[in-house]
């Protein structure tokens, strides 16, 4: 990195970024620094801290929330008393439906502005629910935080290969001339034709990013890409590849760090559940402990010990303006009880397993995110579940489970946004069922495709 562009990252990273979040009304700046000084923390302390501030938004919200208000007076809760993460215990877990049944009395009683969000990607089950400003306060910081520790930092040239897609509103261009200041460039993922994977590569030699950030599964595609056109990427000068929203493989690292000749970075959360872990430089995925509680349970809501794979749930402290306490993510992770090497204190999330999303192929040859496809069903209403099966080129089969707000509309609306994607020749059918199966591996895959590699 040449003098000039080291001094654009520190102006960008030191006056552009935190104008940006303190015009937003967020107080990214302090909480990153909070959380760069707690990191240092012995686990001992950090633990206690976190007692101390679950206590703390636990009395907020079974105060302000009617939903955890009422649920606290039923159930005979004293949030008051709540002296350690095992307190916990004594409420039930939340699950999707339970938000969705309980939207409304979910948000807190003189509350700031909301901003309304939608998942259902891997975990195949539609949610929409709501992020205050702290939250969002909390999510940058904590990203940041860990972008920070590999010694890169906002500014830096960064290539964002996503999948969301990009709309033309006033907030929409806003958001592209703020990218743009911070050497941010979004290649969508959604479309990986050997065209685009050829654009793509070119804009990589040619703008010689610092950092990449995108699916695992989008990376190593790229990385396999240049491999097989004999295109070198191993000498742009790429520090770190931060990957997230899938599981991360064996083979995907190996081919994202030979392509590009450096380190791959695995970060874990989701837009429900909050930005959890993220890997340090030795290797570790570090919990944000400061402000999540993460809870590994048997299929009997029990507690598992550290080394035994257990359910991912997750109470977010930063939510307090729509709680997520004792929420399910459906991930199944493994919990460590060794400290890292790099000295932080935060506790390590030692395996994380069955989370996966596939390519697609359209008609015409073009390989495409999975999401793609997901986007078209996730936020219709209705919906409790669901499973695409790309059966080949020509066939596409969709499996919903739904409640009694879904119409039959909804299904002409998928078949159409499908062949949208997939081309207009596809057939589409849409089969309504009772329940999703799982694969014989016991593990949930919600979009499977038999194309790739079919002509």
């Amino acid at each position: 990195m040449d003098a000039l562009s080291g001094i654009y990252t520190r102006w960008a990273s030191g006056v552009l970024f935190p104008l940006h979040e303190r015009l937003k009304g967020h107080d990214s700046v302090a909480v990153r620094r909070r959380l760069e000084r707690s990191q240092w923390l012995r686990p001992e302390q950090i633990t206690a801290e976190q007692a101390l501030r679950l206590r703390g938004f636990l009395v907020d919200i079974g105060t302000r929330v009617p939903y955890w208000r009422d649920l606290f007076r039923e159930r005979g809760f004293d949030p008051a008393a709540v002296t350690s993460i095992a307190d916990l215990q004594a409420l039930p877990l939340l699950n999707k439906v339970d938000i969705r049944q309980n939207v409304e009395r979910m948000k807190a009683d003189g509350r700031g502005p909301l901003s309304r969000y939608n998942t259902g990607g891997s975990s195949g089950q539609p949610l929409v629910f709501y992020i205050g400003k702290a939250r969002k306060t909390h999510d940058v910081a904590a990203k940041w935080r860990a972008t920070r520790w590999w010694g890169v930092d906002i500014g830096d040239t960064e290539a964002v290969i996503w999948g969301s897609p990009i709309e033309h509103g006033a907030q929409d261009r806003i958001r592209l001339l703020r990218d743009k200041l911070m050497r941010s460039t979004l290649l969508p993922a959604f479309e990986m034709s050997d065209a685009k994977l050829d654009e793509f590569v070119a804009w990589i030699r040619r703008e010689r990013p610092r950092m990449l950030f995108g699916y695992p599964s989008a990376l190593s595609y790229i990385a396999r890409h240049a491999q097989k056109q004999g295109v070198r990427l191993d000498n742009i000068g790429v520090k770190v590849a931060f990957v997230t929203s899938e599981r991360l493989y064996d083979e995907q690292r190996t081919a994202i760090q030979a392509a590009f000749a450096c380190r791959v970075a695995n970060g874990y959360g989701g837009r429900d559940a909050g930005f959890l872990a993220h890997e340090c430089p030795e290797g570790s995925m570090h919990l944000t402990a400061e402000d999540i509680v993460v809870e590994t349970l048997d299929p009997a809501g029990k507690p598992v010990a550290a080394g035994m794979p257990g359910e991912i749930v997750v109470t977010h402290l930063a939510t307090a303006d729509f709680p997520f306490v004792r929420y399910r993510t459906g991930d199944v992770g493994v919990l460590d009880d060794k400290s890292c090497r790099c000295g932080r204190g935060l506790p390590v999330l030692r395996e994380l397993q069955g989370r996966s999303t596939d390519f697609v192929v359209a008609a015409d040859g073009t390989v495409m995110h999975g999401l793609a496809l997901i986007y078209v069903i996730r936020d219709l209403p209705g919906i409790e579940g669901f499973k695409v099966t790309q059966e080949s080129r020509t066939l596409t089969r969709v499996e919903l489970v739904t409640d009694a707000q879904f119409v039959s509309a909804n299904e002409s609306l998928i078949v159409a946004g499908f062949k949208k994607r997939l081309g207009a020749d596809v057939e589409v059918r849409v089969n309504r069922v009772t329940a999703i199966a799982p694969e014989k591996s016991g593990k949930y895959r919600y979009i499977v495709s038999h194309a790739l590699g079919a002509g």
